[in-house]
């Protein structure tokens, strides 16, 4: 693992470059509007014998919209921005992938992963997705940050947020947003949290992503499981 950012252009020699893509967006009182791109580069760093780039660490968090701090891109523009950049990068690297820490995310990179490919880059993407993990700002991320950034946890500020399952919050929240449906912009329980917890579950993450950058077999959607 080498960071792109620190390099010097006669050093950089092509390979494989690993790009973190995260939001600016509200989690919660207790945990940093960075999140999702601390998460993201967490995993990314996971990879030995690539370049770590720079992240990329705005996203499309419309659905935050109303919390103080939410920046959001939008679908539309995130998605142009990283064709663009997929674009520049693949003129110097041989495979691109783009680790991505939040759901919000996932339509842009598709779009811009799908296109990259029809150009004939080979460029791919992998979600930081954790199977049975609450939705934003409980448990899941809360026992990460503990692990990964536990400077940026003010465990105390913790609350409960809405523990009803996403599935039945999805119309909801798509039409008037997580303040709808959560004034602390909390969907979870965060508490519980440990960084024993976060350890575990970025192990897992990491293991998930090495292995599926060992295979790199993109699917359908330019992803890699």
């Amino acid at each position: 693992m080498a960071e792109l950012g620190s390099a010097r252009w006669p050093h950089v020699d092509g390979g494989l470059v690993v790009v973190p893509v995260g939001s600016v967006e509200q989690h919660g009182p207790h945990l940093p509007l960075n999140t999702d791109t601390t998460i993201a580069e967490a995993v990314a760093d996971g990879v030995s014998d690539a370049w770590i780039a720079p992240p990329l660490a705005y996203g499309s968090s419309g659905e935050h919209e109303g919390f103080p701090g939410t920046v959001s891109l939008g679908r539309t523009a995130l998605s142009t921005i990283l064709v663009e950049y997929g674009r520049s990068i693949c003129r110097w690297a041989d495979r691109v992938v783009f680790v991505n820490g939040h759901g919000g995310n996932g339509s842009a990179l598709a779009e811009a992963v799908a296109l990259l490919r029809y150009e004939g880059r080979d460029v791919a993407w992998f979600p930081c997705s954790i199977p049975g993990a609450d939705a934003h700002a409980g448990r899941t991320e809360t026992s990460l940050m503990l692990h990964i950034a536990p400077d940026q946890v003010v465990i105390e500020a913790a609350v409960v947020g809405n523990t009803d399952p996403v599935a039945t919050l999805m119309e909801h929240m798509t039409v008037s947003g997580v303040m709808s449906v959560s004034s602390s912009g909390v969907l979870g329980d965060p508490s519980g949290a440990t960084p024993a917890e976060g350890a575990d579950l970025l192990a897992g993450l990491r293991q998930r992503f090495v292995s599926a950058v060992e295979r790199w077999t993109p699917d359908d959607l330019g992803i890699l499981r």
